[in-house]
């Protein structure tokens, strides 16, 4: 059970970003960030990995009119180094970037694709016990026909790293049932040191990466990699189910949409109001255009269109399913 917050209580928030898709999200983060939390006690970071031997293309922030509105913002922008993933993994930034916040000071992780719709002081964080997104479908593994099942699967992976998979199971759930095996989004995450969480999160990627168990045979680790780590990282820290209170975080004080036409499909009127009314000031439309989604769904007609073709009171349970419609209309643009 999650414990009350202090009134007090101070922590850094940080996402990540590169050029490209990233930085366009991350002016929505930041605005949606700055308008609901205007007296943040913590510090606001946005990392971004430094050029190197790992990335194909400068992965640099460096038009002068982003950085200048994510700083009006009150991001503070700093860098890190890609020793492990880069272009072939970027999900692995959210690991490596962990290492460039200080040390020794609560973080909370958001996706760069995350609105902030209410004040995050108000979310009882109890940064000894570390949690992370429970917005999640059973993405991985995949059970294949005469390969291991989920009990296999995961209790490789725990026994990889001397844990107690026995532990972290929810026996309210069936055998071989995916939402038995604790199983995280890598959207949100959050813990009191973030050099601590980020060593252990580095570690247990870097050994499932390069020298997989026998029983991941039939797995695909692009671009699960991360989620799959990132239970054993919890778990391993004393976390688990239910840090914090339902409906708070993936609720109503973060929305974490993903892409653009799942934010017009899904998305409650009141949080497309909040976007199209952070879009609207003359310097942030001018960027936000560059990105060919939000100038088509924010600013031309897409957004309506695929509003139209949802109940969002009865939307389908898979998120498969709302994709599949919107490529049936053209409306999937990524």
């Amino acid at each position: 059970m999650a414990k009350a917050a202090a009134k007090s209580q101070s922590f850094n928030v940080m996402i990540v970003a590169q050029a490209g898709r990233l930085q366009y999200e991350a002016l929505l983060f930041a605005a949606s960030f700055h308008k609901a939390n205007p007296d943040f006690p913590g510090r606001f970071f946005i990392a971004i990995p430094e050029p190197g031997p790992l990335w194909r293309e400068d992965p640099r922030v460096l038009d002068p009119q982003v950085i200048d509105l994510l700083q009006g913002f009150g991001a503070e922008l700093i860098h890190f180094k890609s020793r492990h993933f880069g272009s072939a993994y970027p999900y692995g930034n959210k690991i490596e970037a962990l290492m460039a916040l200080p040390k020794g000071e609560p973080f909370v992780f958001f996706d760069t694709d995350t609105l902030i719709l209410d004040d995050l002081t108000k979310v009882p964080f109890d940064f000894d016990t570390p949690g992370a997104s429970e917005r999640v479908e059973g993405t991985w593994p995949t059970i294949e026909l005469y390969g291991p099942g989920y009990n296999d699967i995961w209790g490789a992976l725990y026994d990889r790293f001397d844990l107690d998979f026995e532990s972290s199971l929810d026996l309210e759930e069936p055998d071989e049932f995916w939402r038995r095996y604790l199983y995280f989004n890598a959207g949100y995450f959050f813990y009191r040191c973030p050099h601590e969480f980020g060593a252990r999160f580095a570690e247990y990627a870097l050994s499932i990466r390069d020298n997989p168990p026998a029983e991941l045979v039939c797995q695909v680790l692009d671009p699960w990699l991360d989620q799959v780590v990132l239970p054993l990282v919890i778990h391993s820290l004393g976390g688990g189910r239910g840090a914090l209170p339902d409906g708070l975080l993936d609720g109503s004080v973060s929305c974490h949409y993903r892409w653009m036409a799942l934010l017009y499909a899904r998305e409650s009127d009141a949080v497309i109001e909040l976007v199209e009314d952070l879009a609207s000031p003359n310097k942030m439309k001018r960027v936000l255009k560059e990105y060919e989604p939000m100038k088509r769904f924010i600013f031309q007609n897409k957004g309506n269109k695929a509003r139209g073709l949802f109940d969002r009171e009865n939307l389908p349970r898979k998120e498969q399913k709302i994709r599949q419609r919107l490529k049936n209309h053209k409306l999937w643009i990524r």
